[in-house]
């Protein structure tokens, strides 16, 4: 149903799942409540202004709490919030969600799936009837047949649930001992700085249509050569003319200790701000200092 959040924002309603249906919708709940202490920011907003590198698509599902997200989805949505957002420690943050994440996967490997039927209990099976000692060898030989049979299904009965037993024993250490996927990024020892605005310092003004080339100065603080990276657009806040770019432009090799230039060509259209952000990327888009602040650019567009 279509209204207005709680938040101000349009659109549609969230549904917060209930953190009584089980391990999956109460830890989907943990992230809506971390969500809430960082002013729920939109999932736009997570990716473009917060880093997150998760599809917005990949964001909300999961927060609706019908299936556990990935670890690197986790990651991406808990990072952008309790890192970027509110400051809190890197480490300490992925250790404890982490740990929260392995135990609600373990848990909802051991919940029961739906529709199953507990076997019957041996004892259920109907006592044979005591043999009469007056019964004729007729009798008592179909009497030794009931029993034969009484046996076989006891015997099949106790196979098949030691059977179940066993399959869902090893389904459950085989998901617990499998370890989350782990992450390339961000690579130890790998750490960068922003130095300065080489032209078009924050709140210049340009004319529409008036070209220009945006260029930083980076350094690589850390002691990790930079090979094949580049500066990728995230997105923008309070942007409201439209500065167009490439997507992404390359970051020159920088060895550890040295600086670099990055340049951006804008071609600036429409009238009002353009501020728009940027992070760096390998060749496959994927960010490589995620809880590193990106650069931006902010300039005034007017005819």
């Amino acid at each position: 149903m279509d209204g207005v959040p709680s938040n101000g924002k349009r659109g549609r309603r969230a549904v917060r799942p209930d953190p009584a249906d089980g391990p999956v919708a109460e830890f989907a709940h943990r992230l809506w409540e971390l969500k809430d202490a960082a002013g729920d920011p939109s999932y736009d907003r997570m990716r473009d202004e917060l880093g997150a590198a998760a599809s917005r698509s990949a964001l909300s599902a999961a927060a609706r709490g019908r299936e556990l997200p990935s670890w690197e989805t986790t990651w991406e949505f808990v990072r952008c919030l309790a890192v970027s957002r509110l400051g809190d420690n890197e480490a300490v943050v992925r250790a404890d969600w982490q740990a929260r994440w392995s135990a609600a996967r373990e848990a909802a490997a051991q919940a029961p799936g739906p529709g199953l039927v507990p076997a019957p209990a041996p004892e259920s099976v109907p006592a044979v009837e005591p043999a009469v000692e007056s019964a004729t060898t007729a009798g008592r030989a179909m009497l030794d047949r009931r029993r034969l049979v009484t046996v076989v299904v006891v015997v099949v009965v106790v196979l098949i649930v030691a059977a179940g037993v066993a399959f869902f024993a090893f389904d459950g250490k085989e998901q617990q001992a499998a370890p989350p996927p782990a992450d390339p990024y961000p690579v130890p020892g790998d750490a960068s700085e922003f130095v300065r605005d080489v032209s078009i310092p924050d709140g210049s003004g340009v004319r529409r249509g008036q070209q220009f080339v945006k260029v930083w100065e980076l350094r690589n603080t850390g002691s990790v050569r930079w090979v094949d990276r580049y500066l990728q657009r995230v997105g923008g806040s309070e942007t409201t003319a439209d500065c167009r770019t490439p997507a992404r432009v390359p970051v020159p090799t920088t060895e550890p200790g040295h600086t670099v230039q990055v340049a951006v060509p804008v071609d600036p259209q429409g009238d009002g701000i353009c501020k728009v952000y940027w992070k760096m990327v390998d060749t496959a888009g994927k960010q490589v200092l995620p809880a590193a602040r990106g650069v931006y650019f902010l300039v005034t567009v007017t005819a």
